[in-house]
């Protein structure tokens, strides 16, 4: 199995955009990838079926073809309440399993070159009462890419998180900052300086940073446009392609 496990430092930190943006440019790249959201929680109701709103919005913008075993397997779990995966689990009597998520990613793993598997959440999320979204990272053991926000705060959350992934013994392949909210030009300064302080401090390659888009959802050719910017170019590439 090949693949990227995309992380965060926090829930809604654009976990969803940078997924949808790295599997654009793979197979952009004619590399046979996929994305896959193992825990989905917040599920949103489509034609009377539970789906992952995840999914569905890589879905809108990377234009695929996915078999009906794939779409099951890309999203063995999905709860419909918007909270912890530990909690949902519970209240449907259905928690998430490790083993049952790993043997999803190695039946899907045949059909695709390479898998871009979403977390929930960030990396100490609970899954159940034993186990931690940190568990499920070293199970599937794919590099890491990190999604963290610019923003005041940042630089705390974002290096626990790297400290927590490194002891874990996790490879990072980079870090990818994801404005999910306008940046006010007169705290420009602060972001660049955040950035900065986080590459000089944890020596982890920046990725790329993703820049707010209001009102996404129609301004796909936008979108990729950002992505390919950020992702196709000479230095971020060749630290993504050495996963390949």
């Amino acid at each position: 199995m090949k693949g990227l496990f995309i992380t965060g430092t926090d829930t809604d930190i654009g976990k969803t955009v940078v997924t949808t943006g790295l599997l654009h440019c793979f197979r952009k790249k004619d590399i046979n990838a996929i994305a896959m959201k193992p825990i989905q929680t917040g599920g949103e109701w489509v034609s009377g079926k539970l789906t992952a709103p995840d999914l569905n919005f890589s879905k809108r913008f990377v234009e695929m073809d996915i078999s009906f075993q794939e779409s099951v397997l890309m999203n063995p779990y999905c709860y419909e309440p918007a909270c912890s995966p530990h909690l949902a689990g519970a209240l449907s009597n259905n928690s998430p399993d490790i083993k049952h998520i790993v043997k999803s990613l190695q039946l899907i793993s045949k059909t695709r070159d390479f898998v871009l598997v979403e977390g929930a959440g960030g990396i100490m999320v609970p899954l159940n009462m034993n186990h931690l979204m940190l568990d499920l990272m070293k199970a599937v053991n794919f590099p890491i890419v990190l999604v963290a926000r610019t923003g005041l705060g940042t630089i705390n959350h974002t290096m626990l998180s790297i400290k927590c992934l490194q002891r874990s013994g996790l490879k990072i392949v980079g870090i990818v900052f994801c404005n999910t909210k306008q940046i006010r030009d007169e705290d420009r300064f602060i972001v660049e300086d955040n950035i900065k302080t986080i590459e000089h401090f944890t020596k982890v390659n920046i990725l790329g940073v993703i820049d707010y888009i209001e009102d996404i959802e129609n301004r796909t050719d936008e979108f990729k446009k950002i992505v390919e910017k950020q992702f196709l170019n000479n230095k971020t590439w060749k630290n993504l392609n050495n996963e390949l």
